[in-house]
Order: C-alpha cells, then sequence, then structure tokens
C-alpha cells in the first residue's frame, strides 16, 4: 500500500509499504477514505524528529471503512463506516473507566513513561504506524473506534478523530462561567474549532489571537472578537493590556492555549530546538526529555491575559521538562491550569449531536482550506508549515 512516511526533518514521502494484517483478535483493518495532517504533525515534520525512524508511517486523523475485524471485534464489522481516534484505548481497565481514555493501563507505553500508545506519532507514544495511508491496522478495535453513519461527506466526521473533541475538551477544561470570557490563543485548527464551541455553548465572549491574517477573519467571520498578535508585539499595548480593555480591565475568565511548544516571539525556545535537531538522534531524545526545548510565548501570554482566579487550559502540545515556569505569577493570581490530550470518545456523545445537524452548525463541511490526494502529501506538509496559500487544514484523499 501507499502511505506517508517520514525520512528525517522537513523530509516526508508516500512510499509503498507493507498492507497492515490483523494481530491480535482485537484488531480491525481499516481503508482509509479520507486522513488529517494535523498541527501536531508538524511537530514530527520539524522539531521531534529524535523520535522517529525513518520509515514511519505519520497521520492519527483517519476515517474509513472497516475491511477485517479479529475475532473479538463484535462492535464493527466489515462494510461499517468509521472514525479512528488518534489514541488507542481498551474501554475497561482504571483509566478508561473514569473516561481517561489517553491514559490507557492497557496501551500505556510505560517503557517511555507514557500514555496511551497513538497513531503515527514517534516512539514516545507507542510507534504505531499512521493513518496518512492507505489502510490502518487498529488495535483494540472492540473500543477504539466511532462508527458513523453513510451518506454525509467524510468533512463530517473526520474531525472527530481529533479536531472537534480536542477542542470540545479544551472548551471544558477552560471551566468557564455561564456567560462568561474566554481568550483562545492560535487559531489554527484547534483553535478555531474551539472558538466555534465555545460560541456554540452559551460563552458571551470569545477572543481569538493569531498573527495570520486569513486566520483571524476566519474566527471574525464565525462570531469571535480577534486580536492581531503583531499589532500588540512590542509595541505601546501588549496582549494581555489588550484583553483587559475589552474585559473591564480583568482579563477574560479564561485563555485556552492551543498553540503550545512553537511559539512565535520565543527566540530561546527555537534555538533550544534548532539545537537539538543538530545533535545525533539518542543525544537530542535525551536533551529534549530532560530540557527545556519549547517555546513557552503563549503559555506566559496565557498568564498575563487570564484574570485573578481564572483557568489556563493547555491543549497545544509542549515537549520540555526544564522549562522555567512562572510559579509566583501563577501563586498570585490564583491560577488554575488543566491540560492533557484529548479523551476523545469521553467527548463524543456530547459532541455528535453538532457534528450530525444538518445546518452544519460548526462549519465542518468547509473547515477544510485544502485537500490533496495522498500522493501530495509532501506539498501538503510544506504548505501547511509555511502557512502559505492561506493553509489552515489540510484533508488527503489516499
Amino acid at each position: 500500500m501507499k502511505a506517508v512516511t517520514w525520512h528525517g526533518k522537513r523530509d516526508v514521502r508516500v512510499d509503498s509499504v507493507p498492507d497492515p494484517t490483523l494481530q491480535q483478535p482485537t484488531d480491525a483493518i481499516v481503508r482509509v477514505t479520507t486522513t488529517g495532517i494535523c498541527g501536531s504533525d508538524l511537530h514530527l515534520y520539524e522539531v521531534l524528529t529524535p523520535f522517529l525512524d525513518e520509515g514511519d508511517v505519520l497521520g492519527h486523523e483517519p476515517i474509513g471503512i472497516v475491511e477485517e475485524v479479529g475475532s473479538q471485534v463484535t462492535a464493527i464489522a466489515p462494510g461499517d463506516r468509521v472514525v479512528v481516534p488518534f489514541q488507542t484505548s481498551c474501554g475497561a481497565c482504571f483509566m478508561c473507566d473514569r473516561g481517561l481514555y489517553s491514559q490507557c493501563e492497557t496501551t500505556q507505553v510505560r517503557e517511555q513513561g507514557m500514555g496511551a500508545a497513538l497513531f503515527g506519532y514517534t516512539k514516545l507514544y507507542g510507534q504505531l504506524p499512521g493513518g496518512q495511508a492507505e489502510y490502518l491496522r487498529v488495535p483494540q478495535a472492540q473500543f477504539s473506534h466511532i462508527k458513523v453513519p453513510d451518506g454525509p461527506p467524510d468533512d463530517r466526521f473526520v474531525y472527530l478523530s481529533d479536531v472537534v473533541p480536542t477542542a470540545w475538551q479544551a472548551v471544558d477544561y477552560a471551566d468557564i462561567p455561564p456567560g462568561g470570557s474566554v481568550t483562545v490563543l492560535g487559531l489554527g485548527p484547534i483553535g478555531s474549532m474551539a472558538c466555534r464551541l465555545a460560541l456554540q455553548r452559551g460563552v458571551g465572549q470569545v477572543i481569538g489571537v493569531d498573527l495570520v491574517p486569513e486566520r483571524l477573519e476566519r474566527a471574525r467571520a464565525h462570531g469571535a472578537q480577534v486580536l492581531d498578535l503583531q499589532e500588540h508585539s512590542g509595541g505601546s499595548t501588549s496582549l494581555g493590556e489588550a484583553v483587559r480593555e475589552l474585559t473591564d480591565g480583568r482579563g477574560t475568565d479564561a485563555v485556552i492555549d492551543a498553540v503550545g511548544m512553537e511559539a512565535h516571539g520565543s527566540p530561546v525556545g527555537r534555538l533550544a530546538q534548532q539545537m537539538a535537531g543538530a545533535l545525533p538522534a539518542g543525544v537530542a531524545a535525551s536533551m529534549m526529555n530532560r530540557m527545556g526545548i519549547d517555546r513557552m510565548g503563549a503559555l506566559y501570554q496565557a498568564i498575563d491575559v487570564v484574570r485573578r482566579g481564572g483557568t489556563i487550559s493547555l491543549s497545544g502540545v509542549y515537549g520540555g521538562q526544564a522549562d522555567p515556569m512562572p510559579m509566583m505569577t501563577l501563586f498570585d493570581k490564583q491560577i488554575t491550569l488543566r491540560m492533557g490530550q484529548a479523551n476523545v470518545k469521553h467527548w463524543i456523545d456530547d459532541v455528535m449531536p453538532l457534528v450530525t445537524d444538518d445546518a452544519d452548525p460548526l462549519g465542518l463541511e468547509s473547515f477544510a482550506t485544502h485537500r490533496m490526494p495522498l500522493q501530495r502529501a509532501a506539498e501538503g506538509y510544506e504548505t501547511f508549515q509555511n502557512k502559505t496559500d492561506q493553509a489552515i487544514k489540510v484533508l488527503l484523499q489516499p
């Protein structure tokens, strides 16, 4: 089969790789019909290269048709249409019983000290072959699937794999009071969807922040106030001051950081990433595990923007362990932090009515800015990484 494989920093290719086969009675094989390129995939493309091996199959946002199932998979059958969540989870362990599917004890990558195994996402998360491919082996398929109806286009459902539940969890973790306010930092796919979901959930004031004009306009068109970060970086009015001017001098009740480790305007973090990338893989991996390689600008901005007693919800990916945290400010402002990989299936019952609504209130069918055949995946990665051609979300069709 054809699959998107990693070959080095900024080097992904579509190669012929062996077709997946059933390995366990809880496996399924899915023929992928649409798969997304995620902002997290760009971390692999640019930063987290020491945790990849040449030939690793990427991707974790697939929808497709079940081709084959193991003997213990009874909830789905060949011919069913399914979305595959980005994490694998058994649905029956201590963590799964508590809805913490990203911490599944059956698939935890214990040798790395990490949570549930993820598709297409490095040695840290189990090195499972990913979903940017013609076919995908799905472990724990008795639970790790979302069955969806035939008929509506893939665009209506594919975002259940990651974007919609991740954004929903970001809003939920933000703990915004009824009629309250939230600032969303970063208006890529997750931040953009978080703005839409916050408004759907009745948040009174949603402020979206980015520095890319088309992303700002897209958020504005869906009802958010927007602030251009470029106008508040080094100028007379900081971002925090601008937000406080819009919120009676307090800041918003919550902030969602949908940026993570690759925030703009963080030169020290960028240098650390570049230095790590220049080291041999084993040394670089150790450095990234033990030292700070994040650009912390977005988190620092979140701490400044949120009101005293407010909540910061982190959905952007961070990677280091030694990054300095402004503990005095966090303590003094009595800020609550919530974070973590989205527990995808925990939120499906909440989001499914919005996804299946004929009115498409989340704008899912127009959410992708680019659709390409799988063969053009390298172009898709480059376009998305460089934010050229107004790229915000790229979908690939095998």
